[in-house]
């Protein structure tokens, strides 16, 4: 009797990358992403709600001390809308690199059960996190319009900024993840790791009151050149810093191609390492 045993294994290589079998398994992509939206609002008492308290409440609170009583500049812009339009994109990544991190981790029996791209699962989550930006960057809107701050014809880079924050924290989640599969430190250790980063990134200041080696090495942060160029996107107050943006998105795709390959490399030991 003929054996008609299959046995999938994961490729070496570049050719480990397998668009076509990504784009096979994109239901599951969606899948995963739908549920994750679920399960986070299924118990919350205030529901959705929450995407809106949270980033406003974290710029009331950033207004009143470093606005108010510490007097950061703000480029000329009302401190609220300025922290705001640094808390927009700076938590959209945060959520996507913590929600990507447990991602592996937490689909446990999915993973050692039945096969598909594990890619997925860290990917899933940049798109779950994009209705509580949707819903956080339309209070931006009405904040806009209380404070009677204009939109600069930079507005059309928009997009190009929340796609460059997705490949970053993305990216970053496809390390963190793989890393969290064999070293569960990773996970308790990157709420911390997370506002530190916060503050070595412009989102309660600006890049000009910088100077010397700081200014040296936030031009190495990936996101420091996503959220210095937002404000002037969106305000079309300034120049866009186009220099520390390039800086920004050349990390940032040298961290998402390294994690790609890094991730499916040790893929295969998810299983029995999990």
């Amino acid at each position: 009797m003929a054996d008609n045993t299959t046995i999938i294994e994961p490729k070496k290589g570049f050719s480990s990358v397998n668009l076509k079998e990504l784009w096979q398994f994109r239901e599951l992509l969606y899948f995963l992403a739908w549920r994750d939206v679920k399960v986070k609002y299924k118990q919350r008492a205030v529901g959705i709600v929450w995407a809106i308290l949270q980033p406003f409440l974290t710029m009331v609170v950033f207004s009143v001390l470093f606005g108010g009583f510490a007097r950061i500049p703000s480029e000329g812009v009302p401190y609220p809308v300025f922290v705001y339009l640094g808390l927009l994109p700076w938590q959209y990544f945060a959520s996507v690199l913590s929600q990507s991190t447990q991602s592996v981790v937490s689909e446990k029996n999915l993973i050692t059960k039945i096969y598909f791209p594990r890619i997925i699962m860290p990917a899933s989550s940049a798109i779950s996190s994009l209705l509580d930006f949707a819903i956080a960057a339309a209070v931006l809107a009405v904040m806009m319009i209380y404070y009677g701050a204009g939109v600069g014809p930079g507005i059309l880079l928009f997009p190009l900024l929340i796609l460059l924050t997705m490949i970053n924290a993305v990216g970053f989640g496809m390390w963190f993840s793989a890393l969290n599969v064999r070293y569960r430190d990773i996970q308790y250790a990157l709420p911390f790791l997370i506002q530190i980063w916060m503050f070595v990134t412009p989102v309660i200041y600006p890049v000009s009151i910088t100077g010397g080696r700081f200014r040296i090495l936030l031009s190495l942060n990936p996101m420091a050149g996503v959220i210095e160029a937002m404000r002037p996107a969106v305000l079309g107050h300034l120049p866009i810093p186009w220099g520390l943006l390039l800086l920004s998105a050349v990390s940032g795709l040298v961290v998402f191609i390294g994690g790609v390959f890094y991730f499916r490399r040790v893929e295969r030991y998810f299983a029995d390492v999990i």
